[in-house]
């Protein structure tokens, strides 16, 4: 039997260390690592040792009571979420990691919308009972309130706050008892037997408790201290019997998903793989998929033309525990495994065949920088594009883009952390030294009012395309959806399908040069020509009539928001109320507690970056802050923000037609 589990937390909630316990539990490890000393199975870049933070997921195998728990430590750290998002679709379930001081924090609260909207199975453990201050009462209540799961404290927690707490898990009646109460609003067997005040029996107890834990309707809930070992013995008896195995998300047909992308000197590219069906063995050729864009939902549109998916040859099948990794050779239904040999591979792939599943968004880099190379020399701006280009590989969120020609190279990032591990990593891998710009805001656009965007494009011949879309402005938070199917004979559907692939790359930038969301985009007219037509014709036409439809409706520029949840001492509340107001933002009513409170609030992003060091100077150290991604609104700043634009303006056409047709060079006169 295989357990795929993934370690989610916000940063400096015990991730590692409680992986390094449960590897040590299990005999997997002869003697737990540690964080501080760099000496973690997980964390084995020279970078997270040097930290103490992890940067990358990781991979690592236990054994306990006949069970193969596959491990995937994430990193906390809300710079990298992107690897938590991704490690999410290859697992069976989650074990959300919350500190009993600190409680249920911004990033945590997003965690845990995520694995609700997911319906991937949790379970929590609360560490550091050891520490000052440790509540687990409150933390349970705080849980009852935030999930949509009901959630059972599966054990007795006695001596918080001291250097030796215990923990007993529920057994026998009193854990009959406590299923009893949990299930009786959603089991009508549990509901019969709380209402005539008994418990249902033991076995009944167990088998219901298992299945409301799979269909994601219960919240179990252990307690223990990572550091001391505490807990963990009772943690993985939890997960062998009522967690969900691999089998639950097994297919019938070869099927697996691509979750992490590593670059080895020897082996090029390696891609870590969850497989839901099938086996692979080593020399095997295989299909790689892509899944549907999330930026863009398609209904009522002719079907994309799909270029034929690319094969690869397996070259070698490795089974990794941290940095060390043995050759498996084969990988079977509900293992994970990294291949060797997949040159084209990128995250987010399928294997084989694309599971269900729908893909949930954690990362939002809302950050842009401007790398250029120290060197001067006129290869070093190639080789460092190169180099970006393949850590784009591995964090896709990176984005890396460059205009053959330019000097510099643009980045998206999520904060200042990421953005020392990218030149860390420039270092350390390819000896590159780079100069990053500061930051800058990733500011995104949507039209301002509903209307048609047009564009015909019949001169010089031979050429024929005309198109016309409606636009229609739509909620924030929307994203971009695409409509509308012509007749045939008043354009080839394989027009239509070039219409719509060059719709899509037109959204990368609008009328300020920022990413266009928020519409409706319905194709309500469209024309080839039989003799003069070529099919190139309708991707130099499409992005004109995309411009010239915002030029003519206007677009409005929306700015990124950040969620703070703040801890300090009350006394501080004045203070942070008037940073919070300077800065552009709302915040709810503080919440006391004796003498410290806590207070969420929602900020802009621009104005924003520098309040952690700010609040660190106004409580001399005492207040803590985190922060999670929000979402966009109208700006309301009042200033003018555009983004240099990368290539030609379609709108301006003449020049646009013979960049398109290949005519003419970025830097000519």
């Amino acid at each position: 039997m295989i357990h795929n589990v993934g370690i989610l937390a916000h940063v400096d909630s015990g991730k590692t260390t409680l992986t390094e316990q449960i590897l040590f539990k299990t005999g997997a490890l002869r003697q737990a690592g540690s964080v501080d000393s760099g000496t973690t199975a997980t964390d084995s870049m020279a970078i997270e040792k040097a930290r103490g933070i992890s940067v990358r997921a990781a991979t690592a195998t236990a054994n306990a009571d006949g069970v193969r728990i596959n491990l995937i430590d994430t990193p906390g750290h809300i710079d990298f979420v992107g690897e938590v998002e991704r490690s999410l679709a290859a697992l069976d379930y989650a074990i959300l990691l919350i500190s009993a001081v600190e409680g249920v924090r911004a990033h945590t609260e997003t965690l845990l919308k995520a694995l609700n909207s997911l319906q991937l199975p949790c379970l929590v453990f609360i560490n550091k009972i050891d520490r000052l201050g440790s509540d687990v009462g409150a933390i349970v209540n705080e849980l009852a309130a935030l999930s949509e799961r009901r959630p059972i404290l599966l054990a007795d927690v006695s001596n918080e706050e001291t250097d030796h707490p215990t923990v007993a898990l529920l057994s026998g009646d009193a854990f009959a008892l406590a299923v009893t109460e949990a299930l009786c609003d959603s089991d009508p067997e549990a509901e019969e037997a709380f209402l005539s005040d008994t418990a249902l029996s033991l076995d009944r107890a167990e088998a219901l408790f298992r299945d409301s834990v799979t269909a994601c309707r219960t919240l179990p809930i252990l307690a223990g201290s990572a550091k001391l070992g505490v807990g963990v013995t009772e943690l993985l008896q939890v997960l062998t019997r009522y967690m969900p195995s691999a089998a639950h998300r097994a297919t019938d047909t070869l099927s697996g998903v691509i979750f992490k992308i590593e670059h080895d000197p020897a082996m090029g590219k390696i891609a870590h793989v969850r497989l839901f069906g099938g086996e692979i063995e080593n020399r095997d050729e295989i299909t790689l998929l892509s899944p549907t864009d999330a930026k863009l939902t398609v209904s009522d549109a002719v079907e994309s033309e799909e270029d034929k998916p690319p094969r690869e040859k397996v070259s070698q099948i490795r089974k990794f525990s941290g940095s060390k990794y043995t050759d498996a050779g084969i990988v079977t239904a509900g293992d994970i495994a990294a291949l060797c040999g997949l040159s084209s591979a990128k995250t987010g792939q399928f294997i084989g065949s694309v599971t269900d599943g729908t893909a949930y968004r954690l990362a939002t880099p809302f950050l842009r920088v401007k790398v250029t190379p120290t060197d001067p020399a006129p290869d070093a701006i190639p080789a460092l594009a190169a180099a970006l280009a393949k850590l784009s590989d591995e964090e896709p969120y990176i984005d890396a883009k460059w205009e053959n020609g330019q000097r510099e190279i643009i980045i998206n990032t999520t904060g200042k952390i990421q953005l020392e591990i990218i030149d860390a990593l420039l270092i350390e891998r390819y000896g590159i030294h780079a100069s990053f710009s500061p930051p800058t805001v990733i500011y995104k656009e949507t039209p301002t009012k509903a209307g048609i965007a047009y564009a015909d494009y019949t001169m010089p011949k031979p050429c024929w395309a005309v198109v016309k879309f409606e636009f229609e402005p739509m909620p924030r938070g929307y994203g971009v959806s695409y409509h509308g199917k012509l007749p045939s004979n008043q354009c080839f559907y394989r027009y239509q399908t070039h219409i719509r692939r060059s719709f899509e790359e037109c959204l990368a930038q609008g009328l300020y040069g920022w990413e266009v969301t928020d519409f409706k985009c319905t194709l309500v007219g469209g024309e080839h020509h039989t003799i003069h037509t070529h099919p190139l014709d309708f991707f130099v036409c499409t992005p004109m009539a995309f411009m010239n439809g915002l030029a003519s409706l206007g677009t409005t520029i929306l700015e990124p928001l950040l969620k703070l949840h703040i801890a300090s001492p009350a006394e501080l509340y004045g203070k942070i109320l008037s940073e919070i107001i300077r800065m552009g933002g709302e915040c709810d009513a503080p919440v006391m507690h004796k003498e410290t409170m806590t207070l969420d609030a929602i900020v802009p992003a621009a104005t924003s970056m520098e309040f952690p060091q700010k609040l660190a100077s106004l409580s001399s150290g005492k207040a803590a802050v985190s922060t999670a991604f929000y979402g966009y609104r109208e700006c309301r700043d009042g200033k003018e923000h555009i983004s240099p634009r990368r290539g030609v303006n379609p709108l301006d056409r003449s020049k646009w037609i013979l960049w398109a047709r290949g005519a003419y060079q970025l830097g000519q006169g």
